[in-house]
């Protein structure tokens, strides 16, 4: 169902214990995300045990892609000065910078989505799945479904991490705070993109950014 592989990795993502990793994918029958799922729920993933502490440290970096034509700033809190200056930290500030760059997220997570947005969205895709002909509760489940498409778009932490599909990008920093050992926070970002806003030549550089990041794997 699963090997003493499996199990090294879910504690290097969580930094759960040994016993409590075999536990996890014991009760997940093999599943590492639900074995995650399970030992946040229990309290052991680090990530959960971090989520209580004071992020003041960190550092604001800066990415700039496309021959300047797009510019990130984004701010990543962490416990510690001494972890702020380590290189795996750098490299997990470097990988959200990029992501930011390439995916165009709006907001660092739900929570920071104003809920007049959301509710006008969801206003939206139900009449959407009405005019296809969906029965209410059909419709219903339909746009939960597109609801969660709707977060991945926007929102940094629900996107798939452009490096790595499988994972989301919340995923990464789970499992940088397993690996570093500190709380760590995507504080805020923002994203410059060369003429945003004017009218210009149609060029998708978020798509072209996309594409030399998964090239670079």
């Amino acid at each position: 169902m699963f090997t003493a592989k499996d199990v090294m990795a879910l504690r290097d993502k969580t930094g759960a214990g040994m016993m409590d990793c075999k536990k996890a994918l014991t009760e997940s029958d093999g599943n590492e995300e639900k074995a995650i799922e399970w030992l946040r729920e229990k309290g052991m993933a680090s990530a959960a045990k971090k989520a209580g502490r004071i992020a003041a440290e960190g550092v604001v970096s800066s990415y700039i892609h496309m021959g300047g034509k797009i510019g990130v700033l984004v701010e990543v809190n962490c416990e510690t000065d001494f972890v702020a200056k380590s290189d795996a930290f750098k490299e997990l500030v470097k990988d959200i910078a990029m992501q930011i760059a390439a995916q165009k997220p709006e907001f660092v997570s739900q929570a920071d989505v104003p809920a007049d947005r959301v509710e006008k969205e969801k206003e939206i895709l139900t009449a959407q799945a009405k005019n296809e002909g969906k029965p209410d509760a059909v419709a219903a489940k339909i746009v939960e479904g597109r609801i969660k498409k709707f977060y991945k778009e926007i929102c940094l932490l629900d996107q798939p991490f452009v490096k790595d599909q499988d994972k989301t990008v919340n995923d990464l920093i789970n499992e940088a705070i397993g690996k570093i050992g500190e709380k760590i926070v995507v504080r805020r970002f923002t994203r410059y993109e060369m003429g945003e806003g004017l009218e210009k030549r149609t060029d998708d550089l978020a798509a072209e950014v996309a594409k030399q990041l998964s090239g670079n794997k």
